[in-house]
């Protein structure tokens, strides 16, 4: 099924809708961005380039007549701009937020929060969102859309590392930080409705152009042909906007996690003592965040 046929078997309009976007500007946040614009949504970017960001409101407002975007300055990486992103979007009657900014393969470093940034981007600063602006969500029916991922698989968490930094190795400590945001918000929502949890399967962004130059002079054209590319990965998001996950569900590729249309499973990853564990840690790390 193309892409656009997809989209108008499949999705309500979303004209009037107020859609928050974390990511907008990277590999799946553009592409997403035009899907949101086309189903008539008013958008808020919130990325910490704003030049990026300025310049995707205004390829946005060429392509679509009358698309209403706002931009918000936020930075994963510094709480003190998470926070200040928190105090705009609850001013702003919003209908949706979308979690997907996301970093895999970048230097390693401490935050000003002691974690390590790549635990913080993926996961703290994401929860803290959440946390924060659910009530805000819930007043107006609208729904929160976290970007999971199937590196969530790649290991256990570990109350000795908590956020994984002794792991050199950056596919752990992404996946580590995934499976802390999706099992956090599992609890946090525990069944009810307003959650959705996605994955875009495999595809071609700069989360996935991680490798050694010369090895990925290589792969990357077999990439293109073998996974989706992003205009379509990005329609398990799009369905999270339609559709709620309970419990340990998810939305995601239909055949192995990878390709094909959107569809829902139950995941059996995390053991019931372990999804307990993290959302206890994560409401420890939420407290220890304060209020905006």
């Amino acid at each position: 099924m193309k892409t656009k046929t997809w989209i108008q078997k499949n999705m309500p309009s979303l004209s009037g809708k107020v859609i928050a976007v974390s990511g907008s500007t990277g590999g799946i946040g553009v592409v997403l961005c035009e899907h949101l614009a086309s189903l008539g949504a008013e958008l808020i970017l919130l990325d910490r380039n704003q030049g990026k960001a300025a310049s995707l409101q205004e390829k946005l407002e060429a392509q679509f007549s009358g698309v209403k975007i706002r931009r918000i300055r936020m930075d994963l990486e510094e709480m003190a701009s998470v926070k200040a992103a928190v105090c705009e979007l609850l001013r702003e009657p919003l209908d949706g937020l979308i979690l997907n900014a996301g970093a895999y393969h970048i230097p390693r470093c401490k935050c000003d929060t002691g974690l390590d940034n790549v635990f913080q981007i993926n996961f703290v600063a994401p929860y803290y969102l959440a946390r924060e602006l659910k009530a805000h969500l819930e007043a107006r029916g609208g729904r929160l859309v976290a970007v999971g991922s199937i590196a969530h698989n790649y290991s256990e968490t570990d109350p000795k590392d908590v956020d994984f930094s002794t792991r050199g190795k950056h596919s752990l400590a992404y996946g580590n930080a995934k499976r802390f945001l999706m099992y956090s918000l599992y609890g946090l929502y525990d069944g009810k409705p307003g959650l959705a949890v996605v994955h875009p399967g495999i595809t071609f962004t700069n989360i996935t152009a991680h490798y050694p130059k010369v090895i990925f002079a290589i792969i990357k054209h077999p990439m293109k042909v073998i996974f989706m590319k992003p205009r379509r990965a990005c329609l398990s998001i799009l369905k999270g906007l339609a559709e709620d996950c309970g419990r340990n569900e998810w939305i995601g590729p239909r055949w192995f996690d990878v390709w094909g249309v959107p569809g829902k499973r139950v995941l059996k990853t995390c053991k019931a003592n372990e999804a307990e564990w993290i959302c206890q840690t994560a409401e420890k790390i939420y407290e220890g965040m304060g209020t905006p």
